[in-house]
């Protein structure tokens, strides 16, 4: 959101603009007093741009077609004319968020839950990952908001007795560019063919692509769109630098970076599930306090390392894309594209977790000889040239050997994880992987062995 935090965090990013905007406060906007009470104590003091053009149109009952930055306040801007409308017109199952991603789900759920809280609005967060006869059991108590992710959502409509959309009000597609590109575009049909004709939609997403006018044109009524930035646009108060070195020597600028940099939060981001684990692995030999995030962990573990960097626990979050879109962590301080991007929008994503809400960060690109016409390719979309970041070759040359020796280790870790995991496939009977099934597990084995020396 764009001022969750403490209500004098300086929105100087946000001060051209709110000259002519002095005035306005959320009840100016049309908002009701309670809603109004509950954003003052989320410390949210004055709308943002994106709030204060789509809220009093989406208080009329248009459709609306939001495109804004990333840490702009979307969140807010369809959840108070969703809470006011709550209000007005009381009903279960009133309105439902799609999101590509689960992390996203959950914080969004958050705000609900926290503009909400003073009238009792229930959320039920439907995603992938979870096991499924707990949601259907809070879709069957029928909560106000359900905010979920295509594929699972449409998994209960099709198998959860009782759970129809057919009354539904509202349908709100976050990151809405993202939800089609991963492809789930046969599941939002499907998903608009069930949920009813008359209902308002809100379609918001910080780039407008083709897919999402397609998207447009079927699912909103003459809608109205509120653009606060039109060219792709990064914050004004992030610095954003980048590399340029030879591949083989990535992990130790990586290395050197987080050492001259120290005491930051970082957030990495990978290409891959498995390069994201690798160099997860990598700095810990190297005694930083490193975290993955990818799609390949458990939900309770994503979610696990995204609460321990979001409380500071952990102070390096390495991630692939999962985490590119809509995460609000106020403190990240420099974003390290350690792959580039091979999308680049998703750069504009990536650097959004920093310099939010009118705090300043860096973010720095790693370019290695195969990336340079990526690279360029995303200077063309931001329309700036980038200043390199500087560093002194001598002292990254001496971190190699520590790093290759870490290297060694990582990879080795690696392969016996992977190994572990084969066993596991191998062994049918392994599908409970709680530590109190794997001490059984010892115990029996233990007990097969006795038996053969016995004999």
């Amino acid at each position: 959101m764009a001022a969750d935090e403490e209500p004098d965090s300086p929105t100087e990013a946000l001060q051209t603009a709110a000259e002519e905007e002095e005035t306005k406060t959320f009840k100016d906007l049309g908002v009701t007093d309670v809603l109004c009470e509950a954003c003052d104590q989320l410390g949210w003091a004055k709308p943002t741009k994106i709030q204060i053009e789509a809220i009093p149109l989406a208080l009329q009952g248009r459709d609306i077609i939001g495109l804004a930055e990333t840490g702009s306040g979307k969140t807010g801007a369809f959840a108070l004319p969703i809470l006011n409308a709550l209000l007005e017109t009381p009903q279960r199952l009133f309105a439902l968020v799609l999101t590509p991603t689960r992390e996203l789900a959950f914080q969004i759920s958050e705000q609900f839950e926290a503009l909400g809280s003073s009238i009792g609005v229930q959320c039920a967060v439907i995603v992938g990952g979870i096991d499924s006869m707990s949601q259907s059991l809070a879709l069957a108590k029928k909560p106000h908001i359900v905010i979920a992710t295509p594929g699972r959502l449409i998994d209960h409509l099709e198998n959860t007795k009782g759970f129809n959309l057919r009354a539904l009000k509202y349908l709100v597609m976050d990151e809405a560019d993202r939800i089609l590109n991963m492809d789930f575009e046969t599941e939002v049909d499907k998903i608009l063919k069930v949920i009813p004709r008359d209902r308002k939609t809100f379609l918001f997403s910080a780039t407008m692509t083709k897919k999402v006018q397609k998207l447009q044109r079927a699912a909103l009524k003459n809608p109205v769109k509120c653009a606060v930035s039109s060219k792709y646009q990064t914050v004004e108060k992030l610095q954003q630098y980048y590399l340029f070195i030879p591949s083989k020597f990535k992990d130790t600028y990586l290395v050197y970076i987080l050492n001259e940099l120290a005491g930051n939060s970082f957030m990495i981001f990978c290409s891959t599930c498995n390069n994201t684990q690798r160099t997860a692995l990598l700095l810990r030999n190297l005694g930083f306090t490193a975290i993955p995030l990818h799609g390949q962990m458990s939900q309770s573990k994503r979610l696990g390392s995204l609460n321990k960097f979001k409380a500071k626990a952990r102070s390096i979050l390495l991630a692939t894309d999962v985490a590119s879109r809509g995460l609000d962590i106020p403190h990240v301080d420099v974003v390290v594209n350690f792959d580039i991007p091979t999308h680049s929008k998703d750069y504009i994503h990536r650097v959004g977790r920093t310099a939010r809400a009118g705090r300043s960060g860096k973010a720095i690109t790693f370019v290695t000889q195969y990336d340079v016409e990526l690279f360029q390719r995303i200077e063309h979309l931001i329309g700036k040239k980038l200043p390199v970041f500087p560093t002194q070759d001598e002292e990254v040359m001496m971190l190699t050997e520590r790093v290759s020796e870490a290297q060694r280790f990582a990879r080795m870790e690696l392969r016996e994880h992977g190994e572990k995991k084969k066993r596991k496939r191998e062994d049918p009977g392994d599908d409970d992987d709680t530590e109190g099934a794997i001490g059984v597990r010892n115990k029996v084995a233990g007990g097969k062995m006795k038996k053969r020396k016995g004999r």
